[in-house]
């Protein structure tokens, strides 16, 4: 069992009193509040030290007022916000305002319900080059077969950090390995990328994956990029609906059993502090 404290890199709070999420409709499960308090109850035994919380796709609109909430919570020690960025360079005025507001390290855009060819559009692309003139990465949230795209968009923004989400969302329950681990090992290669190692769970048969089963796709990304450039991620509370919070966490825990202390600490603590300047 991991005996330190873990940093999360991934997980969403929700307060449904304050903004709207269209999407939960579909995800009932999800249609309340959760708060860092709810967080720290699900992951005891294991205690969680610091945690970046990560936009949740409020209706459009609310960006700001989301990126001003997750300021609020005194123990996130990081966020990353919400931004149009097919606005193009007219969103520079709200990328400094949210730059300013003291906990932004990034933006993420969704791009998993986008269009093909979302992410590359010109004005996009424009938006995203403007990212490190204010401190700032971008996490990329796609499904596997955007995967082309979101590597184009790598390789246009060559001095803009990245971060791939939820190890670019597989088809665990499809048993889809290849066409994405090739991808993956090409996305590797980009000095500029690091991986999430989260969301996995989601992407496999919500009651019936196992450990097992999800132990190639780790194993795999966690070659492809190395200890240096991975970064833990609980994806709470969607990962509930594939089961719990410590489901996922010692999933993760006991694939990295053969790991030296250091790789470990690196995994799940001083990567998401490195990365995200905690």
């Amino acid at each position: 069992m991991i005996d330190f404290a873990i940093v999360d890199s991934h997980v969403h709070l929700l307060d449904p009193s304050r903004l709207s999420y269209s999407w939960a409709a579909g995800a009932p499960k999800l249609a309340r509040a959760f708060n860092f308090d709810d967080l720290l109850s699900v992951a005891k035994p294991y205690e969680i030290a610091a945690a970046v919380f990560v936009e949740v796709d409020v209706d459009p609109g609310q960006h700001r007022a989301e990126a001003a909430y997750a300021a609020e919570e005194p123990r996130l020690t990081g966020a990353v916000v919400s931004l149009p960025l097919e606005r193009g360079a007219a969103m520079e005025a709200e990328m400094a305002e949210v730059a300013a507001l003291g906990r932004t390290r990034g933006v993420r855009r969704l791009l998993q319900n986008k269009p093909s060819g979302f992410a590359l559009q010109p004005a996009f692309v424009e938006a995203v080059r403007l990212l490190p003139r204010y401190r700032l990465s971008f996490d990329i949230c796609i499904y596997w077969p955007q995967m082309l795209e979101a590597l184009e968009l790598v390789r246009r923004c060559p001095d803009v950090s990245f971060v791939l989400d939820h190890f670019g969302k597989p088809g665990v329950a499809a048993g889809v390995f290849e066409p994405w681990a090739g991808w993956i090992a090409d996305m590797a290669r980009e000095p500029n990328v690091a991986c999430k190692l989260s969301g996995l769970t989601t992407e496999a048969d919500p009651r019936a994956w196992t450990p097992a089963q999800l132990r190639r796709y780790i194993d795999h990304a966690a070659q492809a990029f190395g200890p240096d450039r991975l970064l833990y991620g609980g994806d709470w509370p969607v990962c509930t609906l594939a089961g719990d919070y410590l489901q996922w966490l010692a999933t993760l825990d006991q694939a990295t059993a053969d790991w030296t202390s250091d790789e470990r600490r690196k995994l799940f603590a001083d990567n998401a502090k490195r990365f995200y300047r905690l």
